[in-house]
């Protein structure tokens, strides 16, 4: 089987060849108020000049002083030689906050932190204007209230979880709940509150889903967590009570229990690992994951439990707290497992509804069912994941 790989970078130099496209990427920057009207028209015309190559590495790697050419005005001569005219994207490595694909939908996320919204704003251009993603619908938008794709998990076809707090908001929630339930993408949505200081705040570095039946959690976070079930109904939608995350979890699922893999070994390095993303796994199907090497104890115990594991260096990497499965974001693969696509929706009195399983769409001219048919990886026949990287190349396995 293969995995065919794009890199940001790369999508982003060809998306820059349009010329709608660089003028929208280069508004994004210079609509930053602490430019100031000299500086700012300077860097329109340095921008203006690159050619598509150098302009994408100036909109991810920034741009030092002393690399704008005929600079001046008082911001620039006021600025540090530590300061950016331009500043860089270091977390544009973290490809799933920005973005993450439901059936043949992306949602561009509404990231929290202010420095990292031009992550979104290259996303929402590479989307929009790359000829690969032509007619592709848009699910969220980076205009609209909170939500991160850290956040957000695909449980099993027509199932999915988002993490609730400083990050994705409530509000956030909602929208985008009500979204999926209206495109017929979802039946069931899990609200699951998270506490923002715990594994860096994201609801995949505390649980990954690595089968079917199957999630990787820390034991002390899998049985204290809570969710809210979300369901539609035909004058908004329900919100249950709280009830155990696994409990909810399996319910939605249809499954009679999901199976938790501990992440760590002891109390020792349960926490380092936790805390290090050993639990933030890339699957790339049926119990074959991508892991960090170094996180050894979580790795012994996927070994145990019958789970292929792809150890990779992840020492620089994991310096910025996330793993294989924050730097990734699916965009297309096969079926994880098919859905009752009849499955009624509707209480007694309430107008008929149903869940729609979504069709497999085609990108590049390739039949792939988005990830978004169900987090519980399979066994895929082809599957594309976006990275920020220098290179496209094909992974044969």
């Amino acid at each position: 089987m293969g995995r065919e790989v794009l890199y940001v970078t790369e999508l982003l130099q060809d998306t820059l060849e349009y010329q709608d496209a660089r003028q929208e990427a280069i508004a994004s920057v210079l609509a930053d108020a602490a430019l100031g009207d000299e500086l700012r028209a300077r860097l329109h015309v340095h921008l203006d000049e690159l050619d598509p190559e150098a302009l994408a590495q100036v909109l991810i790697a920034g741009l030092a002083p002393d690399e704008l050419p005929r600079g001046r005005g008082v911001v620039f001569e006021l600025l540090d030689r530590s300061d950016f005219v331009i500043d860089p994207l270091p977390n544009l490595v973290f490809s799933r906050d920005s973005s993450f694909w439901i059936s043949d939908r992306v949602a561009v996320t509404s990231l929290a932190a202010a420095h990292r919204r031009r992550e979104s704003a290259l996303l929402k251009i590479i989307y929009s204007r790359h000829p690969r993603f032509a007619g592709t619908k848009i699910l969220y938008g980076p205009d609209l209230e909170q939500v991160e794709g850290g956040d957000v998990l695909l449980l099993a076809p027509g199932v999915i979880a988002a993490g609730v707090g400083e990050r994705t908001t409530p509000a956030g929630l909602e929208r985008l709940a009500r979204r999926l339930f209206e495109a017929g993408l979802a039946h069931t949505v899990l609200a699951v509150p998270i506490d923002q200081s715990l594994a860096g705040g994201y609801l995949d570095t505390i649980c990954t889903v690595i089968d079917i039946d199957t999630v990787v959690m820390r034991p002390a976070v899998a049985f204290t967590l809570i969710a809210h079930t979300i369901t539609p109904r035909y004058d908004g939608m329900r919100v249950s009570r709280r009830q155990p995350f696994l409990e909810a979890a399996a319910q939605a699922m249809g499954i009679e229990r999901l199976n938790v893999i501990e992440t760590g070994l002891d109390p020792l390095t349960g926490p380092r690992e936790q805390w290090d993303d050993g639990g933030n796994v890339l699957a790339i199907g049926r119990r074959l994951a991508v892991c960090h090497e170094r996180n050894v104890g979580t790795n012994t115990r996927l070994e145990q439990a019958g789970v292929e594991v792809i150890r990779v260096p992840g020492s620089e990497l994991g310096s910025r707290r996330g793993g294989p499965r924050s730097m990734s974001c699916p965009v297309g693969r096969d079926p994880a497992a098919e859905a009752d696509t009849g499955a009624d929706l509707t209480e007694p009195g309430e107008p008929a509804r149903r869940y729609r399983e979504p069709e497999p769409v085609r990108l590049a001219g390739s039949a792939a069912a988005q990830f978004g048919r169900g987090a519980a990886p399979a066994a895929p026949r082809s599957r594309r994941c976006a990275f920020r990287g220098r290179r496209r190349r094909q992974l044969a396995g």
